[in-house]
């Protein structure tokens, strides 16, 4: 039975892959171009609209989706189901920039996304779309802008965040204190958002129901709460774009309402296997990804701990004052989040290369806070608003909002508030998983035989040292990790290559190498000599030393010079095609080599070199150049 299920579900991701893929465009392209609005995504903090447009592909006329950035107000008058005229570049979806980087060729394949970019000047309108065309996307931007109006542009961002998803307007610095702070789930709405608008629905539908004598000894009063929860939960998830996650959370807030329709326990973890079924066979691609992981991993911790005997125990009914009943469940709520945390903590590492540490302590402040005061204040400003009342709901409603983002700042500024871990190899990430999945699976004393496991995996996940090297797949950008408290106060730094302030590359390069801060240049490396053209420094690891030519120039260099350069050096890196005449001693690393390869991460000491070609196989999205001619 297991092989046939295993098949049955290898024809499944197939299958999907297959039915879902869409490849991106062969080349960058740019040029004036037609499109229909798919869907808008106003980004007012980074001060853009992001667009998603159908469009023929230039030169093939393949039907094709692109998504653009479109800076300051250049999209303003455009709506869903419109004709523009715009000039943009386009580009194919780009692969992960290092080993253990953000794979947008992947997330592209699977939502039909061929081709990013961003459009140079503003977009003109050529032929208004047909009326009623796009009308759940405009209801949605426009209870999104009636929020801004109401609450202020201040607080707009998280309000919208809760009611129909949109982020675009929340401030880079409260995103990064909510997700320094553990809080950054608040921010997308799943199975906290859900499950609450679905609870108070079935709540409000059955207490005000059981009023009426008539109805209450004539109908069963559950399952038509159960109902009015479904369509609760089913509206939310429509208006608040009916992403992945928020589809997931819905299946499983839905079972719920099952399993009490039937007088079924609500949480098991029969009702956990059937969501997680579900999702792997509608969306099997998004087992490998954090969402899909932590959320599951969540609700099995919660599970786990729930149904273990001696919180069974200590949950029991026994003589006490309401006082320490009410202790006793606090303390719960504790132990709760800190196993949660705990749980996720590693997920967040792998997948984010940070997290935060007190995000136990946060969430049990912040949880309560967003559900019983945010989202019921900004639920009935809303409602009031119907008949012109709810600008003191709106007041209030600011109000606790500015507590959720003053409890995520504080959090978020603590000493030690964050923990950063460089990429590593999934080996130790695979054991931490199968030992949770053991523990939360299995009962009685079986069950520790996975805590060990998961205790290895993650001390493994801890330990993992940061790569020696760093090498982008265009070759532009290369960040040097120097070894751990030899020079800096705050112990290892980053060298980079092309510095500045900020930019995807050199961000990038920090997370990777599970670092923070300002980086220092390549040019300043103990004994580095760097002029326009090349920077030959020499790198000391395990009583090796190990050295180093980069190229920075694009002028051209005598060939013999550079061969004689490249005879002297360990590794060779560059962004531009080298001659055969170069042959370092171990690794060159040019712009043919890195085209096959993609980026690199190279571990010296262990002469080790992880690429992104490794984790890509011969998927659909990922088109490495090809051998070069001998």
């Amino acid at each position: 039975m297991l092989p046939l299920v295993v098949m049955a579900g290898c024809l499944i991701v197939w299958g999907r892959s297959c039915l879902v893929g869409q490849p991106g465009i062969e080349r960058p392209i740019a040029g004036l171009f037609h499109a229909r609005v798919l869907a808008i995504e106003p980004q007012p903090a980074l001060q853009r609209d992001r667009l998603l447009l159908a469009m023929r592909e230039p030169g093939t006329g393949r039907a094709i989706k692109a998504r653009l950035n479109v800076p300051g107000e250049g999209a303003a008058g455009v709506a869903v189901g419109d004709l523009v005229a715009f000039r943009a570049r386009l580009m194919p979806p780009a692969p992960p920039m290092l080993p253990g980087s953000y794979n947008f060729a992947r997330t592209s394949w699977f939502t039909g996304i061929a081709a990013s970019g961003a459009v140079i000047g503003e977009v003109r309108l050529v032929e208004r779309g047909k009326r009623g065309q796009g009308g759940l996307a405009r209801l949605r931007q426009s209870l999104t802008d009636h929020i801004a109006r109401s609450i202020g542009d201040r607080r707009a961002g998280i309000a919208a965040a809760f009611v129909t998803g949109d982020r675009g307007a929340i401030s880079p610095s409260d995103d990064q204190a909510m997700r320094d702070s553990g809080l950054a789930h608040l921010l997308s709405i799943s199975g906290l958002h859900v499950s609450a608008m679905v609870g108070a629905v079935y709540v409000l539908v059955i207490r005000i129901l059981a009023l009426f004598p008539f109805v209450a000894l004539r109908v069963r009063l559950p399952i038509v709460a159960a109902g009015g929860g479904a369509l609760a939960g089913v509206g939310y998830t429509l208006l608040s774009g009916a992403e992945v996650p928020t589809v997931r959370s819905c299946f499983g807030a839905l079972l719920v309402l099952a399993a009490l329709v039937l007088g079924r326990e609500a949480l098991s973890l029969r009702m956990l296997a059937v969501a997680a079924f579900l999702v792997m066979l509608l969306w099997p691609e998004s087992v490998t990804g954090p969402s899909f992981q932590m959320s599951f991993g969540a609700v099995l911790a919660l599970v786990a701990l729930t149904t273990a005997e001696p919180v069974k125990r200590f949950l029991g009914p026994r003589d006490e004052s309401l006082a320490a009943r009410g202790l006793r469940h606090l303390a719960l709520l504790l132990l709760t989040g800190a196993v949660i945390d705990l749980a996720l903590m590693p997920i967040g590492l792998y997948h984010f290369h940070r997290a935060g540490v007190y995000g136990a302590l946060a969430n049990v402040v912040a949880i309560p806070l967003s559900t019983f005061v945010v989202m019921p204040l900004l639920a009935g400003a809303l409602v009031l608003d119907l008949v012109g009342l709810g600008a003191p709901v709106w007041w209030l409603a600011g109000i606790s909002i500015d507590l959720l983002t003053g409890l995520a700042h504080w959090f978020a500024s603590r000493p030690g508030a964050v923990n950063l871990l460089p990429a590593t190899s999934p080996g130790a990430f695979a054991l931490f998983v199968a030992g949770g999945l053991w523990l939360g699976l299995w009962s009685g004393r079986i069950r520790w035989i996975g805590l060990a496991a998961a205790l290895a995996g993650g001390a493994m996940l801890a330990a993992a040292p940061p790569a020696d090297l760093l090498v982008s797949g265009d070759g532009r950008h290369v960040g040097v990790v120097e070894d751990g408290g030899v020079v800096g106060e705050g112990g290892a730094r980053l060298f980079v290559l092309r510095g500045g302030a900020g930019g995807y590359g050199r961000d990038n390069l920090m997370e990777l190498a599970g670092m923070e801060g300002e980086p220092a240049a390549l040019d300043r490396w103990p004994g580095a000599r760097c002029n326009r053209d090349f920077c030959a420094f020499a790198i000391a690891r395990s009583g090796a030393i190990w050295r180093v030519l980069v190229s920075r120039g694009r002028d051209a260099v005598p060939e013999r010079a550079l061969a004689a350069a490249c005879e002297r050096s360990d590794i060779v890196v560059s962004d531009r095609w080298l001659p055969r005449s170069c042959r370092p001693r171990w690794v060159k690393a040019d712009r043919a080599s890195l085209g096959r390869t993609g980026g690199l991460a190279i571990y010296l000491g262990k002469r080790r070199i992880d690429t992104v070609a490794q984790t890509q196989g011969e998927h659909g999205w990922w088109h490495p150049a090809p051998p070069a001619l001998p």
